[in-house]
């Protein structure tokens, strides 16, 4: 608990409460004063960051980082492979 400092919180509830009940994020000082940001904007991006930690970190965004990491490599090999073989088919 901190005691004597008084934060501008947003709280995000989770739509699903088996994973978590709430994400608190706490808002900078300044941040008025260096952009002007909307409280919708300012949800919006909260929101956006506890989607994008639940997709990385939970057991199905582990198991298919593998995919996230090497996907463009793999498509393009495949399309490689997939032309070469029309390819020799035309030969044939």
């Amino acid at each position: 608990m901190v005691k004597g400092t008084s934060r501008r919180v947003i709280v995000v509830r989770s739509p699903d409460e088996r994973l978590f009940e709430q994400a608190i994020f706490l808002l900078k000082e300044d941040i008025t004063q260096e952009n002007p940001i909307t409280a919708q904007q300012l949800i919006r991006q909260a929101s956006e960051a506890a989607d994008s930690y639940l997709r990385r970190h939970s057991a199905l965004g582990t198991r298919l980082g593998w995919l996230r990491r090497y996907g463009r490599q793999l498509w393009f090999l495949a399309g490689g492979l997939l032309g070469a073989a029309v390819c020799a088919l035309a030969l044939l």
